[in-house]
């Protein structure tokens, strides 16, 4: 047991962002409905639908909301049908090992949870706002990770808008492209059955796009999220330490001021360029960068 504990904890440790991400959505999963299976045996409801989402969902009524303040994260980490949770996590780990790739780990943090709370919020305010929704506004409740993955979707291609990758059936398409018709697909189903879960893809799309538009002005939206998980964070606190041995506060600061504006005029120039127009010596250090910030 001993054994399994401390191979766990090393796996976790030296996990990526990504597989981190992933690991909660589908350990929260398996939990639920291993536990709501056995319950089933003995008619006990304490982990049906109804009693699990009211606890983890995010419900758009204001005065529950205010009550359970946590769902506005919960939410975006549960899910209980095998379909839901398989296609966004393939999705998520699809794109999110491009942002991994340019971005590091910390920013794939960022975007996720920023794109869920955006996606919860615009849920909330049109449940809120609009007729269509006033008969359901007190009953109705949203779950899963779309908002948060539809935020890296539109943070890849953003950042990233001319490269091509290679999806089934499809063959090579860009990423502007993958980003539009899933936008286009929410517009038209925002008044549909799962209108609350298309509304709440909206919102996180459009804070996938404000985070890469703010961090290529210098302006990290996420920094609050990294204050708060630096803590719990040794493996990037070790390597903080180590980078500063032998180098004082001021020229550490000197440094770390000078990669961050090398990183802005990169991802500036592929911005406007794309990806392919950089140096062997530019992709070099961007690589470099990424694996600093897992």
């Amino acid at each position: 047991m001993t054994d399994f504990r401390n191979n766990t904890k090393s796996f976790w440790d030296t996990s990526s962002a990504l597989v981190r991400i992933l690991l909660i959505n589908v350990a929260i999963f398996l939990v639920i409905r291993i536990v709501n299976a056995f319950s089933g045996l003995f008619q006990v409801s304490l982990f049906s639908f109804e009693s699990v989402s009211s606890w983890l969902a995010i419900p758009s009524a204001l005065g529950k909301l205010l009550m359970k303040p946590w769902t506005i994260i919960t939410y975006m980490f549960y899910h209980w049908d095998f379909m839901h949770i398989l296609i966004n996590m393939l999705w998520l780990n699809f794109m999110g090992s491009i942002i991994m790739e340019f971005l590091g780990g910390k920013k794939l943090v960022n975007i996720y949870l920023l794109g869920g709370i955006a996606g919860g919020i615009l849920y909330v305010i049109a449940f809120n706002t609009f007729p269509l929704f006033k008969n359901s506004v007190d009953s109705s409740f949203a779950l899963g990770a779309s908002a948060g993955v539809l935020a890296i979707v539109m943070a890849a291609a953003t950042l990233l808008p001319d490269k091509k990758v290679n999806l089934l059936l499809i063959g090579s398409i860009s990423l502007k492209w993958i980003a539009a018709i899933a936008i286009l697909t929410d517009l038209i189903s925002v008044s549909g059955s799962n209108a609350g879960g298309h509304i709440s893809h909206l919102g996180g799309a459009l804070m996938g796009f404000l985070y890469i538009r703010q961090l290529q002005k210098g302006r990290n939206l996420g920094a609050w999220i990294e204050a708060i998980f630096r803590p719990f964070s040794g493996k990037s606190s070790r390597m903080r330490v180590a980078h500063r041995r032998g180098m004082s506060d001021e020229d550490y600061n000197v440094m770390r001021r000078s990669k961050q504006e090398q990183m802005d005029e990169i991802l500036d120039k592929i911005n406007k360029s794309g990806y392919g127009s950089l140096t062997q010596v530019e992709k070099d250090f961007l690589f470099q960068m990424s694996k600093e910030n897992k």
